[in-house]
């Protein structure tokens, strides 16, 4: 099978304009992935699941991974004039990254017994923009596990044929599998709390009297 570069160069004259981005993995399996923006995604996995020398036709997994905002310290100078005197302060000050949500796909080739190719598109933040391409249309197995992605952490696929939670009822409003998630106390459900639960129950219903 092909390179991973070698299949970025080929993707680069096959689908003009894709901005493609090899990422390396420093685990044990070291499986390098190729990043792909979204507006080029379909166009990309179209190309990867019907070249002949490739032929994936199977789509294995579907992840999804939370990055929260990172904040970097900033060393800031600036010049001020006391008593006729120019003086340099520093001040330190926060830069923050922001977060993004993103989904991994792992593809197989059937036909010639070969793979994976792992791609990976991102959303620009974890509020507002989480619209990605769903691959649904190129890959029946992605419908029920995009639909994972989009209950668990809460991207939204474009051209899903179904897109509706899997475990969490319809008028949920968090996504459970976000770092930041913070989760609930009552557990009413619970018929006979115990160890950490129990504690969290107790927190919740204090005692009265």
């Amino acid at each position: 099978m092909e390179t991973l570069e070698q299949i970025k160069t080929r993707l680069e004259v096959a689908v003009p304009g894709a901005q493609l981005q090899i990422l390396a993995n420093t685990s044990p399996c070291q499986q390098t992935s190729l990043l792909v923006d979204s507006g080029h995604l379909v166009e990309v996995a179209t190309f990867l699941r019907d070249d002949a020398q490739l032929q994936l036709d199977f789509c294995s997994s579907v992840a999804g991974v939370d990055y929260l905002d990172q904040v970097f310290p900033k060393a800031v100078k600036t010049r001020v004039v006391v008593n006729g005197v120019e003086t340099e302060l520093e001040d330190a000050v926060a830069e923050t990254k922001p977060g993004f949500l993103e989904v991994v796909y792992h593809l197989y080739s059937m036909a010639l017994k070969q793979g994976p190719v792992i791609l990976r598109q991102r959303t620009v933040n974890r509020t507002d923009q989480v619209l990605l391409r769903s691959l649904t249309p190129l890959w029946r197995g992605c419908e029920l596990q995009e639909r994972e992605v989009f209950d668990l952490y809460g991207v939204i696929f474009d051209g899903h044929p179904d897109l509706r939670r899997v475990f969490m009822w319809d008028n949920f409003k968090d996504h459970p599998m976000r770092k930041d998630y913070v989760g609930a106390d009552d557990f009413e459900y619970e018929p006979t709390p115990h160890d950490d639960v129990f504690e969290m129950a107790k927190r919740h219903y204090p005692r009265r009297g």
